[in-house]
């Protein structure tokens, strides 16, 4: 037995050990040696003095205890060396509490072990049935200590099944993630040579990859060590770094392989841009004779806010193109990120040009709708507000003050924006922007309404 889980059981009694072995085989040898003894003693020529019955039948009987114990101590001698390779695997694999719990409790069993060894090896050594002289009551006290020691070995066996017993969730998770290990850390490897060759197939069309080809060289060391094995790093460990190094060389291959399209794309984004931005300064040029017609024929509160919309597209359209050229050169010199991050500064540059100066247009526009036709956004209007009306009455006879105030309050600052456009210089404008208000007040107010009906349904 073991005090220890990773070395060989070597007993303190070497000698006693050896015959514990020898003494196994007692009583398939006995039948022999009898039949060749019993012609020699009839012949005078025996080495054994014969004793009579009763001595003999106690020795047999000591020598049946011996052999008990001899078949004892192996069964629980082998059933140690099956559940330490338990325990290992499962200290190679787990690290929690459990597993430490584990590895801990059997060392305690194991040292119950040697005990109860050690007693049996004592009670060999002790007896030499063997003796011719072997007495009666010598014999009888033999198979006592024998049968002592055989009953405390089955007894530590079976602690030590019901020990095993409970080690099976723990074992299968073990040996789960033993049976993971080998294919994980060959994914790794496969992956690690699918970057790589992604990567050179890459360099053959013209293009570096350099960020993606340090990436892959910092996940060199990381395959020395899964070269390295799980008996130096652990079994948890080498799975947990196998599978970060597929993750990571992966991802290089993904983003090599998506390289190729990821330069045509910018190429493209780059002349779109710088196309748009052309036409973006065409058009910011025609803003100026907006304002001016904003100016000749509506009031100041009209255009005021739209003074300085062709100064910034100007300026807009300037930056944009700077941030271009700065993006032609990060994609020449193969910084993709740093393109794709100056293409978007672009990109928002001109779409807040485009909005600004398409703002002109459309003021103009919706002012031009206005003059010549007003009644058609107060008949929109009054709509929007009767059909809200309609809603809150359905179902009932008075409709609810949550909702019928907002709807009165709409009612009274739809009147008043009637009532700007009246004079010598009517407000369009702020009579556009109260409508509009006008209609986002009755829309929340219908949709209040519906999601308060809606969930007394539910």
């Amino acid at each position: 037995m073991t005090a220890t889980p990773s070395q060989p059981y070597s007993p303190s009694k070497p000698r006693a050990r050896v015959r514990a072995l020898g003494d196994s085989l007692t009583l398939v040898a006995l039948p022999l040696v009898l039949a060749l003894a019993l012609p020699a003693a009839f012949a005078g020529g025996g080495t054994r003095r014969w004793f009579g019955g009763r001595a003999e039948g106690q020795r047999a009987e000591a020598q049946a205890a011996k052999d008990a114990a001899a078949t004892a101590f192996y069964e629980l001698d082998s059933a140690q060396r099956d559940l330490r390779i338990s325990i290992e695997t499962i200290r190679a694999v787990d690290d929690t509490p459990a597993a430490r719990r584990a590895v801990s409790d059997f060392e305690a069993v194991g040292r119950r072990i040697d005990e109860v060894s050690s007693q049996y090896i004592d009670a060999v050594d002790a007896h030499d049935l063997d003796r011719d002289d072997l007495e009666a009551a010598a014999a009888s006290q033999a198979r006592t200590q024998l049968t002592r020691a055989k009953d405390e070995l089955v007894r530590v066996k079976r602690e030590l099944d019901r020990f095993a017993e409970g080690l099976g969730p723990l074992l299968g998770k073990a040996e789960t993630q033993l049976a993971r290990l080998a294919p994980a850390v060959e994914r790794a490897r496969q992956a690690l040579l699918a970057a790589s060759n992604a990567l050179d197939a890459v360099r053959e069309s013209g293009l570096r990859a350099d960020d993606l080809a340090a990436r892959l060289a910092a996940l060199a060391p990381e395959l020395t060590k899964l070269n390295e094995g799980a008996g130096r790093h652990g079994v948890a460990l080498t799975l947990e770094r196998a599978e970060r190094v597929s993750r990571e060389a992966e991802a290089v291959r993904a983003e090599a392989g998506r390289l190729p399209e990821r330069a045509a794309e910018t190429d493209h984004r780059l002349v779109s841009l710088r196309t748009r931005a052309q036409a973006l300064t065409t058009r910011s040029e025609q803003v100026e004779p907006i304002l001016s017609e904003l100016r000749r024929r509506f009031s100041a509160a009209c255009w005021q806010d739209l003074q300085h919309v062709p100064e910034q597209a100007g300026e807009h359209v300037r930056q944009a193109e700077a941030k271009l050229k700065e993006a032609q050169a990060a994609r020449d010199a193969q910084r993709w990120p740093d393109a794709t991050s100056l293409l978007s500064t672009a990109r928002a540059l001109l779409n807040t040009t485009d909005e600004a100066v398409s703002a002109a247009g459309d003021r103009l526009a919706r002012l031009n709708a206005v003059q010549k036709d007003p009644q058609a956004e107060i008949d929109r209007t009054r709509f929007a507000i009767r059909d809200a009306q309609r809603l809150a009455m359905a179902g009932r006879n008075t409709p609810d003050p949550r909702h019928a105030r907002p709807l009165d309050d709409a009612v009274g600052r739809l009147e008043r924006a009637i009532g700007t456009l009246e004079g010598r210089h009517p407000d369009y404008w702020h009579f556009l922007t109260e409508a509009e208000a006008v209609r986002r007040a009755v829309a929340d107010v219908v949709a209040r309404i519906r999601e308060e009906r809606g969930g007394a349904g539910h």
